[in-house]
């Protein structure tokens, strides 16, 4: 049995990928997408019917340019994700554009006209995540959603204070980036760190030991890997988002695999609630959250430009 394999009996493995083809060859339980991922797989030439087709929903969809380009952007979203759909057996997550990230209405607008589109589509919505950065407008935007019976992918989480809140709205899943916590800490300390000392595993452990331990049912996901010991390290997590390439190295890989977590682990942090003041406090607190949740929303919208930019040549 190869890594990728006993992974799969003790996480629900999910991909990390907008590339449909990468998905086919690793049979993941879900996968997750977002705008860097979709403008990525947008430029390959095998999907350039997706992207067509997308325009031409655009331009019968708006009378102004900026209007196309928004319909454009909707569509090609959902047409990864509806082809995704027929890969994988499990949920796809779609995310809402970073440029939202402080507007809880505009973020229930966009997620419902998502859905719409998917409905369009003919995917059954309920395998759709909506994903959603962590920040307090879009936590509260999951809360409403939620409540509609919607379920969210909370993403660009790096601090526990935005994990408590996110449990506390009802998220249905977290998303925790491994890799770019590590990248700051080796960015700021000049440290190497080994998996054992990784500061986004040991937040992500933190993380599901405390949903375990006071029976919060919103999963954790992590995400953001950038290598085998951090994916190792969290195997037993409820779910991890993993690359391509990763996955190739895992079912390459014929070494045991221990798992590592467990949900009988118990957590050392009482159980707290945060109310918007003390949220926003202990996220300004948090140099490392504060600084990368802020840089993953700005390149998520840059990549998102980037996509609107392609698609306006071509309109």
């Amino acid at each position: 049995m190869n890594k990728l394999e006993a992974l799969k009996q003790m996480t629900t493995v999910v991909a990390d990928t907008g590339d449909v083809d990468a998905i086919s060859r690793f049979t993941p339980q879900d996968a997750t997408t977002n705008p860097s991922l979709i403008l990525n797989a947008a430029r390959q030439p095998q999907y350039a019917a997706l992207v067509e087709d997308a325009i031409s929903f655009g331009q019968r969809s708006g009378a102004s340019k900026d209007a196309m380009l928004d319909a454009a952007l909707d569509k090609l979203a959902v047409n990864f994700g509806a082809r995704i759909t027929r890969i994988v057996p499990g949920y796809v997550s779609t995310e809402v554009d970073a440029g939202l990230s402080f507007d809880t209405a505009g973020t229930l607008q966009k997620a419902h006209r998502l859905l719409e589109l998917y409905s369009q589509a003919g995917v059954d919505t309920s395998r759709i995540l909506v994903k959603i950065a962590a920040t307090w407008e879009g936590i509260q935007a999951a809360r409403t959603l939620e409540r509609e019976g919607i379920k969210c992918n909370l993403t660009l989480l790096f601090g526990f204070n935005q994990a408590v809140a996110c449990a506390e709205a009802g998220a249905f899943l977290i998303s925790p980036f491994v890799g770019r916590i590590l990248d700051w800490y080796k960015a700021s300390t000049g440290k190497e760190y080994s998996a054992s000392d990784d500061p986004g595993v040991l937040s992500v452990q933190r993380i599901y030991r405390y949903y375990k331990t006071h029976a919060y049912p919103t999963v954790v996901m992590g995400a953001s890997f950038r290598n085998l010991g951090e994916i190792e390290a969290l195997a037993g997590c409820d779910r991890l988002t993993i690359a391509p390439a990763l996955l190739e190295q895992l079912a390459k890989d014929e070494a045991p695999l221990t798992q590592q977590l467990h949900p009988s682990q118990l957590s050392s942090d009482a159980r707290i609630s945060l109310p918007e003041a003390d949220f926003r406090w202990q996220l300004n607190e948090d140099a490392m959250a504060t600084d990368k949740l802020s840089d993953g929303i700005r390149k998520f919208h840059a990549d998102y430009l980037s996509l609107r930019k392609m698609l306006a040549d071509k309109i």
